[in-house]
Order: structure tokens, then C-alpha cells, then sequence
């Protein structure tokens, strides 16, 4: 980066903040006053109000910092240019930045930079950790979702089907009768608890926080110590962030995780993170707090990168956007060698890129491995006798009662599925061992190489008819990633049935296309034409109810893709 000195304001929900990012000596000046309502949770209206009276003081004292500290002339404007965050948020909280940085732009004769919220939260982590192409995961109080970088883009890999992380927890504790903000209330009681069963629901890599939501509040309610419940809370809400985090990890093939978000302050999430990564031979980095919560330095940072890559804002086009996606945002800031790279390992047109100088992961590596290490098993590969051993090894990250139970669980399911499959006329591996208490399955090898690395119409347009036909005989895949697919020839093959069930509810077929569709835009170059591949599949076997809630699904997400 160049000696770009930015000023970033933020305020999408509760924190008026201002900042000044001086990028030649990397430092970052931020002030910021936080909102706090007096109960509940955020009040969009006096939100707002606090804004409109909190933004100019804190913008004022960071203007005073960059008058301080510029070493130009004074009749220079001492930043380069305004970088504010455009949205997602809150609307009239938005609008208070924006109109502020208008003026500010006008009143400087400097140029403005539009910066997505989330965007900032998962370029900061990658500024302060060094890493080249890091999976993120944001952790905030609206949001809560799994982004990372491919083609010229952030896309949207996981995400919340209901409610933000961080909102989930103020709904509990607003139950109990605590204060805003929530979450460092759970944790300090979650100090003194023991755990007790809660929902625990992952879907691929999406998940919810509904279910654990209501039951949190009827324990509570039924004489459950306050403190167990908040243990427990934690323990199964962020240990589902952190398995898909891990799953998309797998799926793209990354080997570096960021978090961003406010509720990445909470220790728990950062250990189970941290351990996760150690787990599986990958890197793990969390800014420090001041860059977690929202926060202005961040605004700041990003707009640099983008100011340096000519990515500026007319006046009249800087209108906000309350419901603006990640995925929205061009990345024009990073390297043209970098925006080409590709985090899955496939072209849209079924040509394999990434894998010209080493052989399939499905096969083994380059050094004759043969074992190979999924979301959460360790599978060995025994290609010459057709045999595959696949054991879920404990995750350390999670409570061992937990961790026990799902293991068992979805090697029972995985091995019921499997074979269930197979009498629909699904193309799955044999089953020949199953032993729940270690967790290990015997399986036939099938496949010359995942789907992932071999993408083309016809064989996403397969995996729409398995789909359907697993959804007509009342049960779901769980997790229908490009990676849990195998391809020999023109046969495809569903394997890893473990987070399957058995369902009669369209909304569950639904949210099963929704993960595959998911799994497309992450790794295929042009990934619309294998979405369309899929329900063209689906619908020549499947229902036309369960696309159209499909469409539904789609439109509920926070962050839907546009690919």
C-alpha cells in the first residue's frame, strides 16, 4: 500500500465511529461512542438519533488527529479521502454516515469511497494477519456467515437462515432480564456452568439459530441454572460456527480462517477456532478487539486498498444500502493475479486449473499419502482393494458430551443413509463395517476424483435427480457439497451422508439445494449455468414445490448470491 491517509466513519447500527488510517506507517487512530439502549435491544430510531449527535464529535476529534499528525502543507487536506460504510445496516443510521461523509468529501475536496460493512470485517483480518486468501467468518450481532474469495468476488459460502449470532444471544438474555449488549453477560456466567443438551442444527455450512433459541428460554423457564444454560449456549452455538467453518475450509481447500464481528470478542469462540485450526493444520487469526466490534479503522483500511485501486464514488452515486451484500462488491483492490485465483479447485467448464501439478486430493498427494482429512473425519483410501475407511475423530474444540454424541450420531446416520440411498437407485458406496462407539464406517471406494475438481453440467444435473430422489423417499442428503460428490466417467456418486435425516417438510428439500447451490458458486468459475444444470436435474424427477421454496430459501438469506 502507498502512504494513502484515509478517514473512515462507520455507523450501521450502534457504534458512531471515526478513524484516520495512516497506510505508510500502518496505524490506525480510532474514536468512537457507542450507543446503549436503556433496555432491549436496538431501537432504529434512537440508533439514529444518537448518530446524528454522536457523529460529529467523533468525526470532529479524528479530523483533529489528522490535522496533528499531517506532515504536508496546511493548506493541503490532511487525508487523501472519506471512506464510509455504505451498508448493510440500519437505514436511517446509515443515511446520518453517509450525509456525513458527503459533506466532509465536499467540505475537503477529497474524493469518497463506498466500503461494505462485512467486507471491512474480513479485510481487516486479512490485513493484520499477512494471510493471502482466508476464509472469514463474521460473527456479528445481525449477521452471522462464511465468505470467501473467488472470481473477482466475496461469495456468501454459509450463512444464518434465521437471525444474527449476536441477536440470537441478546433475545435469551433480554428473556432473562439483562441488559444490551448480551453476549459478555453469557460469558461470564457461562464461567460458573455445567452443560446440559441443546439443539445443536447445521445444515452444510448454514445453520440456525431458532430452534436452540426457544429451548435455551423454555430451560431457563423450567428451573435450569441460569449459568448451565449460558454454558450450553455457548458451547453448541459456537461450536456450530466453528464446524462449518472448518467445512468451508474443507471446500475451498484454505488453509487460513479470519473472524470478524463483535461476537469474536467472546474467548470461547476464539479457542474453539484456534484449536480447530491447530487440529487440521491450519492458520487462525482474530484481529484485536478494537478491530472486532464495529468500528471505524476498518472503514478506514478498506478504503485505502480501494482508493489506491481508483475504486472512488461519484456525489450522486453514493446513495446507501441498507441490505447490501457482500457479494455485491467487486474486489477491485486486489492484484489481477490474485483477483483470478480461485479458492475451489474447477472451472466451470470442467477444466481442472489447480490440479495440473498434483494429483486429485481423492487419490492422495503428490507424496503417495493416501489419507485424506475431510470436514471432520480422516478417511484412508485403499484404491488397488476398492476399500475405504472413513473415522470422525474427536474435535477437541467441542464438549466432549457433545462432541460424543454427534459423532455417534452421524456415523449411525451416514451408515443408514448410505444404503437407503442406494435402494432408491442413488449411485452411493457399499457398506461393509459400521462401529458408532469409534465412530469409523468400512465403505467401497467409488469415484476417480470429487466433483469439485471435475465440474460440468451434466454431472451437477445427476446430482439434481439423486436430490430428488432422496426427497421423494422422505429423507435429505445434510450436506450436498461439490466435495461430497464423486465422479467416474459419467456415473456420480453421493457420499457422507452424516448430516442427513429423515423429513417430510419441503422447507427441509429446499435448504438441501440450497446447500449444493451454495457449494457451486464457491467453486465453479461461471457457477449460473451449473445452478440452472441442477434444477433442471431435480425438477425432472423432484417437485416443482420444493424449487419454488427453494426460491423462498434464496430470498430469506441475509446474503443470497448473485453469481
Amino acid at each position: 500500500m502507498t502512504d494513502t491517509r484515509i478517514l473512515g466513519i462507520e455507523g450501521t447500527a450502534w457504534a458512531a465511529s471515526a478513524a484516520v488510517f495512516d497506510a505508510a506507517r500502518d496505524d490506525v487512530f480510532i474514536e468512537s461512542d457507542a450507543y446503549q439502549p436503556e433496555s432491549g435491544g436496538i431501537h432504529p430510531r434512537e440508533a439514529a438519533e444518537h448518530m446524528h449527535e454522536a457523529v460529529p464529535r467523533v468525526v470532529e476529534r479524528a479530523l483533529e488527529y489528522a490535522r496533528e499528525t499531517h506532515d504536508g502543507p496546511a493548506s493541503e487536506p490532511p487525508v487523501d479521502a472519506v471512506a464510509f460504510s455504505r451498508g448493510p445496516g440500519l437505514g436511517p443510521c446509515l443515511r446520518v454516515v453517509g450525509t456525513a461523509a458527503r459533506a466532509l468529501s465536499q467540505a475537503l475536496s477529497v474524493p469518497l469511497v463506498g466500503v461494505n460493512h462485512m467486507v471491512a470485517h474480513l479485510e481487516i483480518g486479512r490485513h493484520t494477519s499477512g494471510f493471502d486468501a482466508p476464509v472469514c467468518l463474521n460473527a456479528s450481532g445481525a449477521n452471522a456467515h462464511l465468505l470467501a474469495y473467488r472470481n473477482g468476488r466475496y461469495r456468501v459460502l454459509g450463512e444464518t437462515m434465521d437471525t444474527g449470532v449476536g441477536n440470537a444471544i441478546d433475545k435469551f438474555t433480554r428473556h432473562v432480564g439483562w441488559s444490551h449488549p448480551g453476549g459478555p453477560k453469557v460469558e461470564e456466567a457461562a464461567t460458573e456452568g455445567d452443560y446440559v443438551d441443546l439443539p445443536y442444527v447445521v445444515k452444510g455450512m448454514d445453520f440456525s439459530f431458532s430452534g436452540i433459541m426457544s429451548a435455551a428460554k423454555q430451560a431457563y423457564d423450567d428451573g435450569v441454572p441460569v449459568e448451565d444454560v449460558c454454558f450450553s449456549l455457548q458451547e453448541n452455538i459456537f461450536g456450530m460456527l466453528t464446524e462449518v467453518s472448518e467445512r468451508a475450509l474443507s471446500l475451498t481447500g484454505s488453509d487460513e480462517l479470519v473472524l470478524g464481528g463483535g461476537v469474536g470478542q467472546n474467548d470461547r469462540l476464539r479457542e474453539m477456532l484456534g484449536e480447530m485450526c491447530a487440529q487440521r493444520g491450519a492458520e487462525f487469526h482474530a484481529p484485536e478487539p478494537r478491530f472486532l466490534r464495529d468500528n471505524a479503522g476498518m472503514i478506514a483500511v478498506l478504503g485505502a486498498k480501494m482508493y489506491d485501486a481508483g475504486d472512488t464514488l461519484a456525489l450522486e452515486d453514493s446513495r446507501v444500502d441498507p441490505d447490501f451484500r457482500p457479494d455485491q462488491v467487486p474486489v477491485t483492490w486486489r492484484a489481477r493475479s490474485e483477483r483470478s485465483e480461485d479458492l475451489g479447485t474447477a472451472s466451470g467448464d470442467g477444466r481442472n486449473r489447480e490440479q495440473t501439478d498434483e494429483p486429485d486430493l481423492a487419490v492422495g498427494r503428490a507424496d503417495g499419502d493416501t489419507q485424506v482429512r475431510g470436514a471432520e473425519a480422516l478417511v484412508d483410501l485403499e484404491p488397488e482393494r476398492g476399500r475405504v475407511t472413513k473415522r470422525r475423530e474427536a474435535k477437541t474444540y467441542r464438549h466432549p458430551q457433545l462432541d460424543d454424541r454427534l459423532r455417534r450420531e452421524r456415523t449411525t446416520l451416514e451408515a443408514r443413509l448410505t444404503s437407503l440411498a442406494r435402494r432408491e437407485g442413488v449411485p452411493t458406496p457399499v457398506l461393509s463395517d459400521v462401529d458408532p462407539r469409534e465412530a469409523r464406517l468400512e465403505l467401497e471406494y467409488v469415484g476417480e476424483r470429487d466433483l469439485r475438481a471435475a465440474l460440468t453440467a451434466a454431472g451437477v444435473r445427476d446430482v439434481g435427480r439423486h436430490l430428488a430422489r432422496l426427497h421423494r423417499a422422505g429423507f435429505v442428503h445434510g450436506d450436498p457439497t461439490t466435495r461430497n460428490v464423486r465422479v467416474d466417467g459419467d456415473r456420480t456418486y453421493l457420499i457422507d451422508f452424516g448430516l442427513g435425516y429423515h423429513t417430510d417438510h419441503v422447507e427441509d428439500y429446499a435448504m438441501d439445494l440450497h446447500v449444493f447451490d451454495q457449494s457451486l458458486v464457491g467453486t465453479a468459475d461461471d457457477p449460473e449455468p451449473l445452478r440452472e444444470a441442477v434444477r433442471a436435474g431435480y425438477r425432472e424427477v423432484g417437485e416443482e414445490r420444493v424449487l419454488e421454496r427453494l426460491r423462498d430459501v434464496e430470498g430469506r438469506g441475509r446474503y443470497q448470491s448473485d453469481a
